[in-house]
């Protein structure tokens, strides 16, 4: 599932063309490991993908001289994509094989892999099905934790799970972009302890005007361009 994200005139997230489309393509992949027996539940799914965002941002690998720090350059000077696969018995065990970074949850793992370009995907990554995360909550999740950075999900939206795990993913990346180096670490130093809620409706008209980062879609798959989709409300942006 590829998309963008919002607001400055230099956004890597708008739809509108802009400078950023004349720069080298990039995409970020994550991989969903979903086994016909015992998938993920979708909230875990979510939650994990922002997470695996965040631990590639700010590995050591991704920073500074780091062996991955110009791809992911590279990667946020232009548009920034993300498309989410699904593996499960020995196409997961060949994805672990390639450099990324597995990240779990109570029931999901997902694994993201520095950038490659849009036409450059490594096969065994490449050869992964896109269709297929539809995933289910076996019970609603519990109200999120208001101390707790949350994704909120526009309740008008209907995502496939691997859509919505990339929108969350955008989220994630918007708040960590706002945050001062002090708040970076804290937040990566608890773990990333975050949350994904689709947000009532009257919630999410306050949300959207509120200022906090807002995911607008590119349009590049299921809904339409220009579309709402994720709000970053992270307490140290509030």
């Amino acid at each position: 599932m590829s998309q963008d994200v919002t607001s400055a005139s230099d956004s890597p997230f708008r739809s509108e063309p802009n400078e950023r489309d004349q720069a080298p393509q990039f995409v970020l992949p994550l991989v969903v490991h979903i086994e016909k027996a015992a998938p993920p539940a979708r909230t875990d799914a979510l939650e994990t993908a922002a997470r695996a965002v965040l631990v590639m941002l700010s590995d050591e690998r991704s920073l500074g001289d780091g062996e991955w720090a110009q791809v992911m350059r590279d990667w946020q000077d232009a548009r920034i994509r993300k498309v989410v696969r699904r593996a499960r018995g020995a196409e997961w065990r060949r994805a672990e094989a390639l450099p990324g970074i597995t990240v779990s949850g109570k029931s999901a793992e997902v694994r993201g892999f520095p950038p490659v370009p849009l036409d450059g995907w490594p096969k065994d990554l490449a050869r992964l099905q896109v269709s297929g995360t539809d995933l289910d909550d076996p019970e609603p999740p519990a109200k999120a934790d208001p101390e707790v950075p949350v994704l909120w999900l526009n309740p008008d939206l209907g995502m496939s799970a691997g859509k919505a795990m990339a929108q969350a993913g955008h989220g994630a990346q918007l708040a960590w972009w706002e945050l001062s180096d002090e708040e970076r670490a804290a937040w990566r130093d608890a773990g990333f302890p975050l949350a994904v809620r689709s947000a009532d409706p009257g919630h999410w008209g306050q949300l959207t005007t509120s200022g906090l980062p807002l995911v607008r879609d590119a349009g590049f798959t299921e809904i339409a361009p220009g579309s709402c989709t994720v709000v970053a409300e992270h307490p140290a942006l509030r």
